[in-house]
């Protein structure tokens, strides 16, 4: 008798998990890339609402837990963010109402989430105007170098070939540049430029871009603010005090269009709705060499409740490369949504502004 109950038991508990894995079967996980073969990349927009609440934390180390969970399915290679890691870069106390962490902690949060990153899958960070000055890029000061140090024990140094010096004269990880080799065997180099950056840094990332070595490279720029959701790029941006900028125009005709690699722009920063619309933008032109260049806005901040809200529903973007090297496919997810059969439904985008492709050359 003590046998048959016992098999009882495990019969029921068999059939329970093989009906788990009949639900799990006919629920596959939402974002799927479009070939075996692919390549891809995270797109992380501006984490700034989740950081300054601690109790929007956990949405933001969940979408870094679930890159790591599925960095082999996904074959990920590299997770970039548009900067804005903060809210306030040095207010020593809380605001208030735009967040309830002092900077410090603020900027230990976002340093200890990316750590679940570190040794798995290297990132690339920028600043926003936010990682500098007091609250909002009062001035060039960031507390970004105390937090991720240039020989901080993590992926991107695997990638890192060179940094320039910030306002302070210190090289730092705010204008840097990283070189990455593809599965297929194109090279990229990625430069990670400083909010709205200086005259001189723009200058100097020219002629790094320029150097016999990257000559072949595809070059992706990652800077923070550049355009607007309906493409134009930034003439002027009179909100903050920061002086010797180069907005987004300037640094189109500068930088980006007299270099004949540049390949790709993304960047973050705007809101101008609070719709998934009014936070994407993108636009496609030619350089002076006739290559066409790739120039992508991504921001989700104000998602999941405004400017006070969860810190921006958990969206993150998705670039797979295919094998031909030529076609990139974006699509849009959200792992807070694809966590829970409830609102998995609602965990991908389908607007054309949010999945789409285009062509690399």
């Amino acid at each position: 008798m003590k046998h048959l109950r016992y098999w009882i038991w495990w019969v029921g508990v068999l059939g329970c998990t093989l009906g788990s894995v009949g639900l799990q079967a006919q629920r596959p996980e939402p974002l799927q890339r479009k070939d075996s073969a692919s390549w891809s990349m995270i797109l992380l927009p501006d984490p700034q609402s989740y950081t300054k609440f601690d109790y929007n934390h956990p949405i933001f180390e969940l979408m870094l837990q679930w890159i790591v969970k599925n960095q082999e399915r996904l074959n990920l290679k590299l997770v970039l963010c548009t900067g804005d890691l903060v809210e306030q870069n040095q207010r020593t106390t809380p605001h208030g109402v735009n967040g309830n962490l002092a900077s410090d902690a603020q900027w230990k949060f976002i340093s200890e989430a990316f750590a679940i990153l570190d040794s798995k899958i290297p990132y690339i960070l920028c600043t926003g105007n936010h990682d500098h000055g007091f609250e909002r890029a009062e001035n060039r000061y960031s507390q970004l170098n105390s937090f991720f140090p240039i020989n901080r024990n993590t992926g991107y140094a695997q990638l890192l070939r060179g940094t320039l010096a910030n306002a302070e004269g210190i090289p730092t990880l705010e204008n840097a540049w990283y070189e990455y080799v593809d599965p297929q065997g194109v090279r990229y180099l990625i430069f990670s430029l400083e909010f709205n950056p200086r005259p001189e840094v723009v200058a100097e990332a020219r002629e790094v871009v320029a150097r016999p070595e990257y000559r072949d490279h595809r070059v992706i720029y990652l800077t923070h603010s550049y355009m607007k959701s309906d493409g134009t790029r930034f003439e002027q941006e009179t909100y903050y005090k920061v002086k010797q900028v180069t907005c987004g125009a300037q640094l189109w005709t500068q930088l980006i269009f007299p270099s004949p690699n540049s390949s790709m722009v993304l960047c973050g920063h705007v809101v101008d709705a609070m719709t998934h619309r009014g936070q994407v933008g993108f636009r496609s032109d030619k350089n002076e060499a006739g290559r066409m260049v790739q120039q992508m806005m991504f921001n989700a901040q104000a998602e999941g409740g405004g400017w006070h809200g969860n810190g921006g529903d958990g969206w993150l973007r998705l670039l797979e490369f295919h094998p031909d090297g030529k076609r990139v496919s974006v699509q849009t997810f959200s792992p807070l949504f694809g966590a829970s059969p409830t609102t998995q439904k609602e965990a991908l985008r389908t607007a054309s502004y949010d999945a789409f492709d285009f062509i690399l050359e």
